[in-house]
């Protein structure tokens, strides 16, 4: 009986030998395994993209009309009020800088008068067709501020002519395009136009305002008031 009993525990501990060996290597054939497996697929995940902010919208140029209205005051001599109508475009060189090209055509004379008498005065007003005609080109840059905003202000140094000339047709498409033909002639003159103004917009519509000095050089340089309102578009 006692032979027996080491020889059953030799037996148990070869068992139990035997049993961790061969877990030992399962569990190294399970870690062989996953590391062979490959890995597991990679979905691509869904990204919102978010659009550019364009920030100049409408700042790529400008077109527009305009009612003028030109004040002559050569040196020496009452001045004179003309009226007309005119229209220019502008191209934007940069978001604070346009090149502007405009024209307009005055046509009528505004007359002021006034009549004092023992118990006060009255000024009276009227506004005819006038037998001259000045003829203003101007070009030049046009520097501009709170361009991403309703409201716009702006400072202009333009330079360009004004022709004058005489008739006494009513005006129509046939005396401008007489005035324009006569570019160059005796009655035209070096004008220069330092300037500013502001303008108002709701989306691409807009109106503009702006008033400066048009300068005109005729034995002398004459200095003369000009404002110009009108409807305007950017785009």
């Amino acid at each position: 009986m006692m032979r027996l009993l080491p020889s059953a525990g030799l037996s148990v501990a070869i068992a139990l030998a035997t049993a961790a060996s061969l877990s030992a290597q399962d569990s190294s054939s399970q870690s062989q395994v996953a590391q062979d497996a490959p890995p597991p697929p990679q979905y691509p995940t869904t990204q919102t993209v978010q659009p550019q902010a364009t920030g100049h919208a409408f700042n790529h140029g400008e077109v527009g009309a305009y009612g003028d209205f030109l004040r002559v005051a050569p040196s020496g001599n009452s001045g004179v009020n003309y009226v007309g109508v005119g229209g220019r475009v502008g191209v934007n060189a940069g978001t604070h800088v346009a090149i502007e090209a405009e024209m307009n055509y005055d046509f009528e004379r505004n007359y002021t008068t006034t009549t004092t008498t023992g118990t006060g005065g009255t000024v009276t007003t009227s506004t005819v067709t006038s037998k001259v005609r000045p003829l203003t080109g101007l070009f030049g840059p046009k520097f501009q501020f709170g361009t991403s905003g309703p409201v716009r202000a702006f400072v202009e140094g333009k330079v360009g002519f004004i022709n004058v000339t005489e008739t006494n047709n009513a005006p129509s498409t046939t005396t401008f395009t007489n005035s324009v033909a006569g570019v160059g002639g005796p009655g035209t003159h070096l004008a220069a136009f330092p300037g500013g103004g502001i303008e108002f917009f709701a989306g691409p519509f807009g109106l503009r305002a702006e008033v400066g000095d048009e300068i005109w050089v005729n034995n002398g340089a004459n200095n003369n008031l000009r404002v110009t309102f009108g409807p305007t578009i950017r785009f």
